[in-house]
């Protein structure tokens, strides 16, 4: 450990003096002051690797065993809030709420704006609803979106609703409807791809997805809503849940989506033209989920941020 920090990988071979320990006793001794919740975190998923494969936080260690530790952090003191900050998001997000009743809450998250705290984050999307609605104490997050995807977010305020839309995720009854702007003019219509997806951590410990045999199943859906000079807007449905599944299957079938630092084109992002080309072009459009009371099918629509709908009026400036 260099400081605070494990600033790489880190390969550690058991000893005697650790033989039968559980691992994430041996990684709570190893990693004093990283936080029990960050190591169970890495453990959960795949960071932390015994002689290269996944294991389980019970899991108990041998004589030899090679230990993979990923880059971890100890908690920094806590920023100072800037108040006035802080005020402009409570304003913000309190704008963007779509609909909200005594079980649950939509927002229309923005671009750029993490879901929960962290990482240099000291107000995410949870924390900030949690100061609008000081009296709603149990709000919970009933499912994600990526830091820089906008768009429908789902949050319950009791327990007993968060279970039970949780299950409608797990059993895959939630229909969820995307839109992204991407590369190049596809030219299908519509376009089912079904690619198993495997998730990886890089040695910087960077988490990537791709498209793997010995992945997960995931399937997408792709149809295309507009076709532009040298872009597409298409409609995206995932069949599956897997982390980051648009971005990749848009990827793997030739048209990364515009705006995507991890998974698409930089030089291609450099021809883009338009006011707004510095983000991901990905929006949750809609959400249907089963009422949790009564069973009844309700859908949410988030409109397009100003954003984006002002690149797809550029882009269609270029067809005149």
């Amino acid at each position: 450990m260099v400081g605070d920090t494990f600033s790489q990988v880190q390969n550690i071979t058991v000893d005697e003096g650790s033989d039968q320990q559980r691992v994430d006793n041996f990684l709570v001794k190893k990693c004093k002051g990283v936080p029990k919740t960050r190591l169970y975190r890495a453990i959960r998923e795949g960071e932390v690797r015994v002689n290269k494969r996944r294991i389980s936080a019970d899991y108990r260690l041998k004589v030899g065993d090679l230990v993979r530790i990923p880059p971890l952090r100890r908690p920094q003191e806590k920023p100072v809030i800037d108040i006035k900050k802080a005020h402009r998001r409570l304003k913000d997000l309190e704008k963007e709420i779509i609909f909200e009743d005594q079980d649950i809450l939509v927002l229309n998250k923005p671009a750029g704006l993490a879901v929960h705290g962290g990482s240099g984050v000291m107000l995410g999307v949870i924390e900030t609803l949690r100061l609008l609605r000081p009296h709603a104490k149990m709000l919970e997050l009933v499912h994600r979106l990526d830091r820089d995807t906008s768009g429908c977010l789902l949050v319950s305020k009791k327990s007993s609703i968060n279970k039970k839309l949780q299950a409608q995720f797990k059993d895959k009854t939630v229909k969820k409807t995307y839109l992204m702007l991407v590369h190049g003019r596809c030219e299908f219509n519509q376009q089912n791809v079904d690619l198993p997806l495997l998730r990886d951590v890089l040695i910087s410990g960077e988490r990537m997805v791709k498209v793997n045999p010995n992945g997960k199943e995931s399937v997408t859906q792709f149809k295309v809503i507009k076709r532009f000079k040298n872009a597409t807007l298409l409609a995206a449905r995932p069949l599956t849940g897997r982390t980051h599944q648009l971005r990749v299957h848009a990827k793997a079938i030739g048209h990364p989506i515009i705006g995507d630092t991890k998974y698409g084109d930089r030089d291609l992002d450099k021809l883009l033209k338009g006011p707004s080309k510095h983000r991901l072009y990905l929006h949750a459009a809609s959400l249907s989920i089963q009422d949790p009371r009564t069973d009844e099918s309700r859908t949410f629509c988030a409109v397009l941020e100003a954003g984006f709908a002002q690149q797809l009026r550029e882009l269609r400036k270029q067809l005149r």
